[in-house]
């Protein structure tokens, strides 16, 4: 019965196994697509940003204020700090980019 049963169990993992290879390797129109490239970002964090997309789709972040702002409603003292240094972060590395593309143009 437990060869039986062992049996059984590395049949199922065999076929489980098999079956992730397959997805994985699939063809190219059943995998999940990338994810849209950044073309351009625009303006600043006092004003605010806009990140477009190769796909045409855009984002718009707060500014930095008003991100900053949001961070100040968090009731704990550490969970504030954290917001704001990811928002730090955030329109920093937002502004690197912004001229990493510029420089690219160029």
């Amino acid at each position: 019965m437990k060869i039986l049963l062992a049996l059984l169990t590395a049949l199922l993992l065999t076929a489980a196994l098999t079956g992730l290879a397959r997805a994985e390797h699939g063809p190219p129109g059943d995998r999940v697509h990338e994810p849209p490239v950044i073309v351009e970002v625009e303006g600043d964090a006092a004003n605010g940003f806009g990140i477009h997309y190769s796909d045409g789709s855009e984002l718009s972040p707060p500014t930095d204020s008003e991100a900053f702002a949001e961070c100040g409603e968090y009731g704990r003292r550490v969970a504030r700090v954290r917001c704001r240094t990811e928002v730090r972060v955030w329109y920093r590395d937002l502004g690197d980019l912004k001229r990493a593309l510029e420089h690219a143009r160029s």
